[in-house]
């Protein structure tokens, strides 16, 4: 491997935004099986919350679908 290129490489850094604009930077010699499974996890734990939140917003939706429905009834008299 050319050395400038060997030098570009060893110089790339892994940077993690997050949606709350947290930033951690990662120096790419120092990013380890040990870090990615960390990292893994946070997705997974991120990703089990927005799976709450779509629920959480399927069931407002179901409740506001009913109650739109039990005011067509009531004031359909």
């Amino acid at each position: 491997m050319p050395q400038s290129q060997q030098e570009e490489e060893e110089g790339d850094v892994v940077e993690i935004v997050t949606t709350t604009g947290d930033r951690d930077v990662v120096d790419e010699g120092h990013f380890t099986s040990e870090s990615a499974q960390i990292l893994i996890g946070e997705i997974m734990g991120c990703n089990r919350d927005l799976e709450n939140i779509k629920q959480n917003i399927n069931d407002v939706q179901n409740k506001m679908k009913n109650h739109s429905a039990l005011l067509e009834s009531f004031f359909s008299f």
